[in-house]
């Protein structure tokens, strides 16, 4: 015996419902179809769709009402009777209710009575992850026929899909999941934040001499000429530059025919003084005035002798460029020039205020110079500024010199680069935040 086949028209039927669901561009459009579309299948008194919502369903629409009022009694005693009816409901199957063989309460069982017809078939609707999402009740006379529920299993599946299509809970779940994993990321980020880390800073830096005596002029005069090219090798006792001679010469001329004046007047004075007795008063004056021309006389060829000034030690003469010097005009005290001893480099670092951390003496030092990127130079903080003073760009800096351990074959005094150096260790999240929170902290006085 062959199993009888569902009609051609009732497939046709189903097939049309469900085109309409797959069309429809809202919850309230979905729901309408549900309400109406399904009359001429079940045949039904009225079609009810409500949307699960926790413990209290939601009516969306109600077959042949195109906006219920919500105040009407009906109404009100829909909501006490979807409540009741979605706790009679086991699973997620198609069920049917008989009036005759449930026991609602006093209140629902009037209102049944009044409303609805002997019975009503309550059909869930559910996502494909198994949570009910609506509540479809239709109001009949009898249970529907075994063969026509079967067909419309695969239309309780279809409606179902485009329900949650429509109100976006996959893309919810979808969120739920994204906010999980962005969660666990920032989770993450926050254990990356407490890692410690080494406190580091950079800064320009310059290689200098740690044994440099600076030669100033040691009078006022004019620099005659620069006996010494800029970084050239020097030799203790060699001439570095003279000052011009000209004004102390002459003094040292007129002076010296001061002295001779002098003795010859001191001279004839005394002679007077064997017969003349007022030459001997005079004498004591005359003597005065021999040894001031005297004294003065050797004032100026000390400060001759002084025009020529020589390297104190061995050394490398640095400073700029000769022509600076040539023809200007100089006080006594004045910076020259540098002798310096190549043979004991050193870091000069300047650290702006902005970017100082905290540094102890020994703190480490690594200077990546730019003529030789690929090589960097090692070494340890000396000794550090107290204050901060302007450094040759203008920014406030603390002036830092650090050593340099090894070979000092590349540093070569003069050299310009970049200091890195390292302070104590902090979390990852202060490393990262300390310029932003000192900015924040700075602009808003907190």
């Amino acid at each position: 015996m062959t199993e009888r086949l569902p009609s051609p028209q009732l497939l046709l039927r189903v097939n049309a419902l469900r085109d309409r669901a797959l069309a429809a561009d809202s919850l309230n459009a979905l729901a309408f179809s549900m309400a109406n579309d399904a009359y001429g299948l079940l045949q039904y008194h009225q079609a009810l769709v409500l949307a699960c919502h926790g413990e209290q369903p939601e009516l969306l629409c109600v077959s042949g009402l195109a906006k219920p009022a919500e105040d009407s009694p009906y109404l009100v005693w829909l909501k006490r009777a979807a409540r009741w009816l979605q706790q009679q409901l086991d699973g997620n199957e198609p069920q049917w209710l008989a009036r005759s063989e449930v026991t609602p309460p006093a209140d629902i069982s009037d209102g049944w009575a009044e409303w609805w017809p002997a019975g009503v078939w309550c059909v869930p609707l559910v996502g494909r992850d198994g949570q009910r999402l609506g509540l479809l009740l239709f109001l009949l006379d009898a249970p529907p026929a075994a063969p026509l529920t079967e067909v419309l299993t695969g239309l309780w599946k279809t409606w179902g899909y485009c329900w949650q299509s429509l109100t976006g809970q996959r893309r919810r779940g979808g969120w739920q999941r994204g906010r999980r994993k962005a969660l666990a990321v920032l989770v993450v980020v926050l254990l990356v934040l407490l890692i410690p880390v080494r406190q580091t800073v950079l800064a320009p830096a310059e290689i200098v001499s740690r044994e440099a005596q600076i030669i100033s002029s040691p009078i006022d005069g004019v620099i005659r000429q620069m006996q010494v090219r800029p970084n050239q090798p020097v030799e203790q006792g060699a001439l570095l530059f003279t000052l011009d001679e000209t004004t102390l010469r002459n003094r040292a001329e007129v002076l010296s025919k001061g002295v001779a004046v002098a003795d010859a007047e001191l001279l004839a004075a005394s002679q007077r003084a064997f017969d003349n007795p007022q030459s001997k008063g005079e004498l004591t004056l005359l003597s005065g005035r021999a040894q001031q021309s005297r004294a003065e006389l050797a004032a100026v060829q000390a400060q001759l002798a002084r025009t020529q000034v020589h390297a104190p030690k061995a050394g490398i003469a640095v400073y700029s460029d000769p022509n600076d010097w040539l023809g200007k005009p100089v006080t006594t005290g004045e910076r020259i020039l540098l002798v310096a001893d190549p043979a004991q480099p050193a870091m000069r670092i300047q650290l702006a205020v902005a970017d100082a951390i905290a540094l102890d003496p020994g703190a480490e030092v690594t200077l990546f110079l730019t003529a030789y990127p690929l090589q960097p130079l090692h070494g340890s903080v000396l000794e550090t500024s107290y204050q901060a003073h302007p450094s040759d760009e203008g920014v406030s800096s603390y002036r830092l010199l650090a050593s340099i351990e090894g070979d000092p074959a590349l540093a070569r005094l003069g050299l310009h680069g970049t200091a890195k150096l390292y302070g104590k260790r902090v979390l990852l999240g202060y490393y990262l935040l300390r310029r932003p929170l000192a900015a924040v902290r700075a602009w808003t006085g907190w």
